[in-house]
């Protein structure tokens, strides 16, 4: 019985939704996963400036702190700020003393006057805005932060980014972050992953995903929920899993207490032990989490048992890298109140923007 843990991972992240709370109504109702793409959130990619996605990523760094989260997986999109978005994503996260992978999520969908490319069918080259994101990536790895090389979903890109962004990941050391037949409009990634996928890749999603591929699992129950897409089953694989939000916050022990719910509701015989055997394999991408001391307002946070029907759960201090980040609950580098302060200034001209 203990009321200590290590820090927790958040395996796969939006930062940069973090200002999509109370965001307008898209134009159109969304009446499916691909609608919910167009109307929703790569309109919002495309509003985003280097303000936004600095207090975008200060708020959500934040709160992940608050939720004993100490490390994230960030996957970022930009379209028209995409040059300098990972410093400013990097620069927020070190603010606040929480650790990241970073990366910019490469697509196809954009013209190189920052609209989207409304034709659903299969890129045929390299857009210039995915060369542009290579371009960031690699310079962001050269400058010794770390990161992964990231792509949208095999849907939105030619062959020749999918290629492209394995050789960069292959000569930086680092592996692939993408999203993995999320929706029914990917379900054929595996086949076209098949002969790029490796061990050190990051596959997100995986909902409709058939095939054996390499690689770490993110499994993101609540967003899969949210998006109608279905239920994983992430189980059903030998691959390692790991849990992430896809966004919605950085509250694994939330998240890890509803993949349970998710996983019994898909199987009877499901227990807890398997979500919070997820929970922990995020430390294999941040091992020196496993350093970290977060005490909690709970005296059993080493029985997944009673982790899983024990709500409202959370840390009251934690020690990062031999410092102190979180006193009381709140942070203890930066000023909560004045963050969500500029957040909100930054999220008013984010919507002015979606509803103009």
């Amino acid at each position: 019985m203990t009321d200590t843990t290590p820090g927790l991972v958040c395996g796969h992240h939006h930062l940069y939704s973090s200002l999509a709370r109370g965001m307008p109504a898209p134009p159109k109702r969304p009446g499916n996963f691909l609608d919910v793409l167009n109307q929703v959130w790569w309109r919002l990619d495309a509003a985003l400036d280097l303000d936004m996605i600095y207090w975008s990523a200060m708020l959500g760094a934040t709160e992940a702190l608050m939720s004993g989260t100490t490390c994230l997986i960030d996957h970022h999109e930009s379209p028209n700020a995409i040059e300098g978005s990972l410093d400013a994503i990097q620069r927020a996260c070190d603010a606040v003393g929480v650790r990241v992978i970073t990366t910019y999520g490469v697509t196809d969908r954009w013209r190189d006057d920052g609209s989207l490319v409304q034709d659903a069918s299969l890129p045929k080259k390299m857009s210039k805005a995915a060369a542009r994101g290579l371009g960031e990536i690699k310079r962001h790895a050269e400058a010794g932060y770390r990161t992964m090389v990231g792509v949208h979903a095999a849907f939105t890109c030619s062959d020749d980014t999918l290629q492209a962004s394995a050789a960069l990941a292959q000569d930086l050391g680092v592996g692939v972050h993408i999203h993995v037949s999320e929706g029914r409009e990917d379900a054929g990634a595996g086949t076209r992953l098949r002969a790029l996928a490796a061990d050190n890749w990051l596959l997100v999603h995986c909902v409709h995903l058939k095939e054996e591929l390499q690689g770490t699992i993110a499994h993101n129950p609540r967003s899969n929920m949210n998006n109608a897409v279905g239920y994983a089953q992430p189980a059903r694989f030998k691959n390692r899993v790991i849990l992430g939000t896809d966004g919605i916050g950085a509250d694994m022990m939330d998240e890890a207490r509803l993949s349970y719910v998710a996983h019994r509701a898909d199987d009877i015989h499901a227990t807890p032990e398997t979500s919070w055997s997820w929970l922990a394999n995020g430390s294999d991408f941040f091992p020196e989490s496993l350093n970290d001391r977060v005490t909690w307002n709970y005296d059993h946070m080493d029985d997944p048992w009673h982790l899983a029907f024990t709500t409202g759960i959370r840390p009251i201090s934690i020690t990062a890298d031999g410092a102190q980040v979180l006193t009381n609950g709140l942070p203890s580098r930066v000023d909560i109140k004045e963050v969500r302060a500029k957040a909100t200034e930054q999220s008013t001209r984010l919507h002015a923007k979606l509803a103009a």
